[in-house]
Parts: C-alpha cells; sequence; structure tokens
C-alpha cells in the first residue's frame, strides 16, 4: 500500500485521504506538502536576515497544515495548496503579533523613514529618492540603505496585516451563503481592493516590480533574484523592502479612504 501510495499524485492522495481518514496516510499528505511551509519560512527568513523564529513557523505551519487536510472540503473546487497557502499566512501574521518578532528599534525607525517620505512628498509633490531621504533624515547614502533592509520584514508583516485587518472588517451581515466570494459586498471590496492593488504595483519603479515578480510570482529567493539582476543581495532587499513600503502607504491611504 505504501508503494502504491508513493505513486499516486498529491491530488488523488488528498481524495483517498478524505475517503478514507487513514491516519498513515495523512502522515503521507504532510510530508509531500510540508515543502509550503518551508518555502514561506526560507522566503521571510531572505527579507529579514535576523528572523530567528523560522523553527517555530514550521512548527506551528506543520500543525496547521495537518488540520487543513481534515477541513479542506474537496466539494470547493480549490486547490489545496491554495487553500493551506492562504492559511499559513495567517498564521504567521498571528505568530507575529504574538510574539512580537518586529524589535521595537526596527518599528521605530519605520515609522521616522515613513514620516521622512511623506514630509518630502509634500513639499516636492513626488516621491523623494531615496537619497533625498536620507539627507532629509542626516544620514548618509550607505546608512540609509542599512536601514532600509532592516525594516524590510517590518515593511512586509505590516502590509500583510493591514490587508488581514481590511478582511476582518468585512461588514458582519451576509447572505446566507457559504462561499464567501458569492457574498456581493465581499467580492465588490475583495475586487476593489485588488484594482487598488494593481494599480499601486504598476506604479511602481520597473527594477521594483521586477524583484516583486521573481520573488512572489516565480518564488526566488534573494540570492537568486541578486544573481538574476546582476546586483547583491542585500541591494535586492533594499529594492524589495522601498517596493513594500511603498504599497503598505498605497493600501493604508485606501482603508483609511484617504
Amino acid at each position: 500500500m505504501d508503494k502504491q501510495w508513493d505513486e499516486m499524485p498529491n491530488e488523488e492522495l488528498l481524495i483517498e485521504y478524505k475517503r478514507t481518514g487513514d491516519p498513515e496516510l495523512k502522515k503521507v499528505l504532510v510530508m509531500r506538502y510540508s515543502y509550503l511551509v518551508k518555502n514561506i519560512a526560507l522566503k521571510l527568513r531572505g527579507v529579514y536576515v535576523g528572523f530567528a523564529q523560522v523553527d517555530d513557523m514550521i512548527n506551528e505551519g506543520i500543525i496547521l497544515l495537518m488540520r487543513a487536510l481534515d477541513k479542506f472540503d474537496l466539494r470547493q473546487n480549490v486547490k489545496f495548496e491554495t487553500y493551506v497557502c492562504k492559511r499559513l499566512r495567517g498564521m504567521v501574521i498571528d505568530l507575529a503579533r504574538r510574539q512580537d518578532w518586529v524589535p521595537r528599534s526596527v518599528r521605530k525607525r519605520l515609522r521616522e523613514i515613513d514620516e521622512a517620505k511623506a514630509a518630502l512628498f509634500s513639499e516636492l509633490g513626488r516621491t523623494p529618492t531615496d537619497k533625498e531621504v536620507a539627507a532629509h533624515m542626516g544620514l548618509s547614502d550607505e546608512r540609509y540603505q542599512e536601514e532600509v533592509a532592516k525594516t524590510a520584514f517590518g515593511n512586509v508583516m505590516s502590509l500583510d496585516m493591514l490587508l488581514d485587518d481590511r478582511d476582518s472588517d468585512l461588514p458582519a451581515k451576509k447572505l446566507p451563503q457559504t462561499d464567501e466570494d458569492t457574498q456581493p459586498e465581499e467580492y465588490i471590496q475583495k475586487q476593489e481592493m485588488l484594482e487598488i492593488l494593481k494599480q499601486s504595483i504598476a506604479g511602481l519603479r520597473e527594477n521594483e516590480q521586477l524583484v516583486l515578480s521573481l520573488y512572489y510570482q516565480k518564488s526566488l529567493q534573494m540570492k537568486e533574484i541578486a544573481q538574476v539582476l546582476g546586483v547583491s543581495e542585500p541591494r535586492v532587499s533594499q529594492i524589495h523592502a522601498n517596493a513594500i513600503r511603498k504599497l503598505r502607504i498605497c493600501m493604508q491611504n485606501y482603508v483609511n479612504g484617504a
């Protein structure tokens, strides 16, 4: 039977588990899908070099994966990978909130950079360059880029938390349907948010769009992106951090109705 399972694709194996509830088959599926948990852990480590809680995330992710196998409904016509990845992202947000992974000093510097960018934007009427922000903050270009790299994880988490909170603030009164995407209020708001995010990405610099595409769509690590672009890994991290910060500001303005 184990040999037969080895030859079955994940989708068929999942269908068989949902039919039988075999605990041994569940172990096989957890091993098959554990790469999803590890990929997310490695991605976050690539964003924030000082991230020391990767093991915690993997352990929590495996537990979530086991529960997701039991809760997953094959009738929803959604790939299991899509279903579980959304929940893994939510798990990371919850862990970050509970364990306060973003240091206070990083949050403080993040606010300072945002305030400097906002002040310069009002003064110049356009998005300031890194050199202008560095001068405004009294930092050398090199020191400013170091600070930007340190705040990369804080930007990613704050953007994810912002979108997560937006989802949780959707109207409580809903039509009696089980699929949230068929409910008009949620569907319209999700489509509107996606459109705003799409427009915000289109407004980024070309290298920022490329880094986001390689990182999120192609699932490349920072080191691999650096090789593609022919730049250093810290430089990729800086480009990524700048792009995420801009998106976070745009989405914050959308949520606040600005």
